[in-house]
C-alpha cells in the first residue's frame, strides 16, 4: 500500500477527506441547476452509485433559489450526499444575495482564474471567502489551465524571461497553476478561513501535465488535494487517460478526492464516472466498493458467449445487491468472484476467489464445477446455470459474512 503525503482534513458534510480518511470519490451532476426535479434525481442516482460528495452549478440566480428547494427533495429522497456548489465569474453575487443557498452548500469551488479580473480579483474572491467563513464552509479552490490567471502567468512570464536561461513554456505553465493555487490559499487564510477549510486542485486535460504539477503542488503544501483530469474525454480514452494520471499519483500517496471528468455518450448514464473512479481504486488496492469479478478474456477455446454472458450478468446482479448487502454485513465488498471460460485456467482462478465458476470451452464437457474458498463445492449444468450460481452467491454472503449490528 503506497504511503499517503501528510495533509490536513476537512469536514464537508460529515464527509471527510484528507488526513488519514479513505480517498473519497466525487461527482458532478450536468442538468440545469434550476430544474429542481432533475438536479435531484440525478443528484440521488450518483450517491447512489457511490458517489461521496456530488459538486452541482450555480452560475445563474434561478440556479441558487433552486439549491434550497434541491436539498428539500433530496432530504424527501433519504439522499444525505454533501452538495457542493460550482461557482464562476458570479459567486460573489450569488452567494451573498442568496444566504439560502450559502448556507445549504457543504462546500463552494472557487476557480481564481474566473472570480474576477484586475482590480476586481481581490474582492470579488474576498467576499466569496467571506460567506465560507461565515456558513463555516470549506472551499475547494480549483484552478484549471483552460481558465487560469492571467496576472499570475503574466508575472511569471515575465520573470522567466529575465532569467539568463528561460524555463521552457511548459514549466512555467506547471509553476503558474500551482502558484495561482497557493497563493489563493494564502489570501483565503488572511481572510479567515482555517487550513481545514481549504482544499488544493489544480486539473489540466494532459496526463503528464498532470502528473508533474501534482508533484509539485504535494510538495509545497498540505492542503487536502484533488485529483482529476479536466475534460478526460469521452469512452474508453476518458477511462484510460483518467486512470493512466491517477493511478501514478495515488500510487505516490498523492490525493485525497478524486473526480473522474468522463464526457457521457449520447444518452449515456452520468454514474459511470462514479463507478470508474471506485474501480480505479479498488483494482489499486486502496478501497473497496463492491465484490470484484475476475473473468477471461475469450480466446478459441471459448466460442461460446456463456462465460461472458454470465460475467456481465454476475457482475451487474452484484453491483445492484451490493447496497443490500452492505447494510446487512461487513465486509462484503472484499469478496472476490471469478467466472472463468475454459479448463485451461478456469480451476486455477476459481480456486483463488472466494467463488469461483469454470464453464465448459469448446469440446469440454458441458459441466461447470463451483469452487468455495478453494475448494470444488459442487458442477452445475443445464440452462438455469445463471440464477443457479448467483443463488450460490446469495448463499454465501449469507453465511460467511458478519452481519452488522444494528
Amino acid at each position: 500500500m503506497p504511503e499517503r503525503r501528510n495533509s490536513v482534513a476537512v469536514d464537508v458534510g460529515g464527509v471527510v477527506i484528507g488526513g488519514s480518511a479513505p480517498i473519497v470519490v466525487q461527482s458532478m451532476t450536468n442538468t440545469d441547476t434550476a430544474d429542481v426535479k432533475g438536479t435531484a434525481e440525478q443528484v440521488a442516482a450518483l450517491a447512489r452509485a457511490g458517489s461521496e460528495i456530488v459538486r452541482i452549478t450555480v452560475n445563474t440566480e434561478e440556479a441558487a433559489r433552486a439549491v434550497p428547494e434541491i436539498r428539500e427533495r433530496l432530504a424527501k429522497m433519504s439522499c444525505s450526499v454533501p452538495l457542493v456548489g460550482d461557482f464562476h465569474y458570479n459567486g460573489h453575487l450569488l452567494l451573498t444575495k442568496y444566504p439560502d443557498c450559502a448556507a445549504m452548500l457543504d462546500k463552494y469551488r472557487i476557480n481564481p482564474g474566473n472570480v474576477g479580473f484586475k482590480e476586481k480579483r481581490d474582492t470579488q474572491f474576498e467576499a466569496m471567502v467571506e460567506q465560507a467563513v461565515k456558513y463555516a464552509k470549506p472551499v475547494r479552490i480549483g484552478v484549471n489551465w483552460g481558465s487560469l490567471d492571467q496576472a499570475v502567468m503574466a508575472r511569471l512570464m515575465d520573470a522567466n524571461g529575465k532569467r539568463e536561461r528561460p524555463l521552457d513554456a511548459r514549466f512555467v505553465m506547471h509553476e503558474a497553476l500551482v502558484t495561482s493555487a497557493l497563493e489563493s490559499a494564502e489570501q483565503a487564510r488572511h481572510i479567515g478561513l482555517g487550513p481545514e477549510k481549504i482544499v488544493l486542485s489544480c486539473k489540466v486535460s494532459s496526463v503528464q501535465d498532470l502528473i508533474a504539477v501534482y508533484r509539485t503542488l504535494g510538495e509545497r503544501c498540505d492542503y487536502a488535494l484533488h485529483l482529476g483530469l479536466t475534460e478526460a474525454g469521452m469512452g474508453s480514452k476518458g477511462i484510460v487517460a483518467s486512470t493512466a494520471a491517477l493511478s501514478v499519483l495515488l500510487q505516490e500517496g498523492i490525493g485525497d478526492t478524486i473526480r473522474i471528468s468522463l464526457t457521457p455518450e449520447p444518452g449515456g448514464d452520468r454514474t459511470r464516472e462514479v463507478i470508474v473512479g471506485q474501480e480505479i481504486l479498488q483494482t489499486m488496492g486502496l478501497r473497496s466498493f463492491t465484490p470484484q469479478i475476475a473473468a477471461c478474456p475469450g480466446c478459441g477455446r471459448t466460442t461460446s458467449t456463456v462465460f461472458q454472458e454470465l460475467a456481465g450478468d454476475i457482475q451487474n446482479y452484484v453491483r445492484v445487491k451490493m447496497p443490500e448487502w452492505g447494510r446487512k454485513f461487513i465486509g462484503v465488498e472484499d469478496m472476490q468472484v471469478a467466472v472463468m471460460g475454459c479448463i485451461v485456467n478456469g480451476p486455477g482462478e476459481s480456486k483463488h476467489a472466494n467463488i469461483g465458476i469454470s464453464l465448459p470451452g469448446t469440446g469440454e464437457q458441458p459441466t461447470a464445477p463451483v469452487f468455495i474458498d478453494g475448494k470444488k463445492e459442487m458442477t452445475l449444468r443445464g440452462p438455469n446455470l445463471a440464477q443457479e450460481f448467483k443463488d450460490i452467491v446469495d448463499k454465501y454472503v449469507e453465511t460467511r459474512y458478519p452481519p452488522r449490528v444494528s
